[in-house]
């Protein structure tokens, strides 16, 4: 069976497309770099955040009470595509040594970071968000992927003798804690489609896996500068940790009939978001949520998004169950992990209609 870095050899990007900005030799932001207002994803002014953004809160649910949580995170799949969870079990101090580890790998100087560069082909190590291609400017931002055990492979080019122990052993303890909350909220979000366990079990083999460590710099003109472009994740779902901001920029998520929200962080929470994949299996009903991210004059934003899937193997559709139950029509036929990770990184916001009945 193929892992998930695997499905990525087939689209290989060009070297401009992966190396990111050196941000500390820059006074103002490039052309390159430089969104336009008339944009239809960028807003007219987003130090007016006031102005332009709804203050409809993202739900936070509580999992400490497992019974009551199924119920709300059911409801906030289907009306947002995402929330906030606290009492997820994640110790405060992993999540910190974790960010503090992540900010010591970004503040590495610009020639050091390139040692650790994703190949071509590759999906792991040093770069920009792969979605660039698709759009005209680059984006304020870089980034470092973690698959498997590619950590410790790109770690020890990045630091000499023993230096890279600590950031290797942080981000291990990290994924395996994440790996078992994801499982835990996928049952969660199954149960409340009155999914059973018992016929989730293929679920659990062998997970499509991956650790994203962004980095968004302080910004000359965040007024015109983008650190994420509007797009939705592949993944079944992604949980986040963001670093707290201060006086604008961070994650947005846009719900229609609302428009774009601010998701602020909240001291101890994660951020879930349902992708594509879950998309897919609820027949359309959970929302897999357009989101964006905008950078700070003076701050530099971190998060750690980890992307949960089922196995490149495993074919996704609609569940029977649930279109049984509910009279539905079927409206995406079954396509593998690794076909649609294919239709995405060739198609974007366009990967569903190729799939669609």
């Amino acid at each position: 069976m193929s892992t998930l870095s695997e499905a990525y050899t087939d689209h290989p990007l060009h070297l401009h497309q992966i190396i990111p900005l050196d941000f500390d030799s820059v006074q103002a932001v490039p052309e390159s770099h430089l969104w336009s207002n008339s944009d239809d994803d960028f807003p007219v002014d987003v130090d007016d955040h006031d102005g332009q953004l709804s203050t409809a809160p993202v739900p936070i649910i509580d999992l400490s009470d497992p019974d009551a949580a199924t119920k709300l995170i059911g409801n906030a799949c289907e009306t947002w595509g995402v929330f906030q969870v606290i009492n997820h079990g994640i110790p405060s101090s992993l999540v910190k040594e974790a960010e503090s580890e992540t900010r010591r790998l970004f503040s590495l100087p610009a020639r050091q970071k390139l040692k650790a560069l994703r190949a071509p082909g590759g999906a792991t190590g040093y770069g920009i968000a792969r979605i660039t291609p698709f759009f005209s400017k680059y984006m304020w931002h870089e980034g470092f992927t973690i698959m498997n055990n590619s950590a410790i492979d790109h770690a020890n080019t990045l630091w000499p003798n023993d230096e890279h122990a600590r950031f290797c052993d942080v981000m291990e303890d990290y994924q395996k804690k994440m790996n078992i909350l994801a499982e835990q909220l996928t049952k969660l979000i199954l149960k409340s489609l009155d999914i059973s366990e018992e016929e989730m079990d293929q679920w659990w083999v062998d997970p499509s896996t991956a650790l994203q460590l962004n980095s968004y710099p302080s910004c000359p003109d965040p007024s015109r500068a983008l650190g994420l472009a509007p797009h939705t994740d592949t993944s079944l779902i992604t949980i986040l940790h963001q670093s707290s901001t201060i006086n604008g920029g961070g994650l947005q998520v846009f719900n229609e009939g609302v428009g774009w929200v601010p998701v602020v962080p909240v001291s101890g929470a994660l951020v879930v978001n349902v992708g594509d994949l879950l998309h897919i299996l609820s027949n359309g009903r959970f929302i897999n949520v357009l989101h964006r991210v905008f950078v700070n004059r003076n701050l530099q934003r971190l998060s750690m998004a980890y992307f949960y899937s089922p196995a490149t193997g495993f074919r996704v559709s609609p569940l029977a169950k649930l279109l049984n139950s509910s009279g539905q029509v079927t409206r995406y036929r079954p396509v593998t992990v690794r076909e649609f990770i294919s239709i995405k990184a060739k198609s974007l916001d366009k990967a569903l209609s190729f799939i669609e009945n």
